[in-house]
Order: C-alpha cells, then structure tokens, then sequence
C-alpha cells in the first residue's frame, strides 16, 4: 500500500512520547512548501479542522492533515517525518523535549501515482 505520509522510528518514538504526556494528537502541516519545513503536533482536537484541510494519513496513530492550496504543491511526494534535534515550532507540542519534527519527502514513482490515482 502506498502511503502518502509515512514517518521515521524516531519520529515514532516522539509521537509515542508526547502521546503519554499528552494524550491523543493530531498532525497539521502549516506553512512550507519543501523538505526541512516542521509539522505541528497538537492535542487532537485543538486545532479546528475544516473543508479547506485534507487527511493524509496517520504517523504511529495519529491524524496528519494539510490544507487543500499546501497539497497541490505536495501531492507527487511522500512526507516523511522526522525527528531531530532542536526546537520545534511554539505551539507545536515536542518543543520541551528538546527536539522538533521536520518533514522531508520523496517524489513517488509512476507506479505509485498510479496506484493513488486508482483511490
């Protein structure tokens, strides 16, 4: 199955660490249109989804969106989330732990667009 987010073990392990802490999350990805921009995580259900936000998936059980205008710049790729040292954005919720998600991506292949296009 072709995933169009996906994330890394240490994106994993900060998911299931903030998820202890916090409970529930939710990914949106605000801002930025290339690799090293970040995700915020939230608390699921604070930030108020609507028709203008699209579903890609889930990372470690957790609802990633992105608005509709962001995902026509990123639809040929794969997110892939990651997390590395250092500060997150300020209401994103990773940002006392000393580290921050950062997407990066991969462009899919013929056969992948093909596959996402039968969906």
């Amino acid at each position: 199955m072709v995933q169009r987010v996906t994330a890394t073990d240490e994106a994993l392990k900060l998911i299931d660490t903030l998820k202890e802490i916090h409970g529930p999350l939710m990914f949106h990805q605000s801002g930025g249109c290339c690799d090293g921009s970040s995700p915020m995580c939230y608390p699921r259900d604070e930030l108020r989804i609507g028709d203008s936000d699209c579903l890609l998936g889930d990372i470690g059980g957790t609802p990633f969106y992105m608005s509709k205008d962001q995902y026509e710049y990123w639809k040929h790729t794969q997110l892939i989330i990651d997390a590395v040292e250092g500060r997150g954005g300020m209401f994103s919720l990773e940002g006392p732990e000393g580290k921050r998600f950062l997407t990066r991506s991969r462009v899919f292949t013929e056969e992948e667009r093909r596959i996402l296009e039968e969906k």
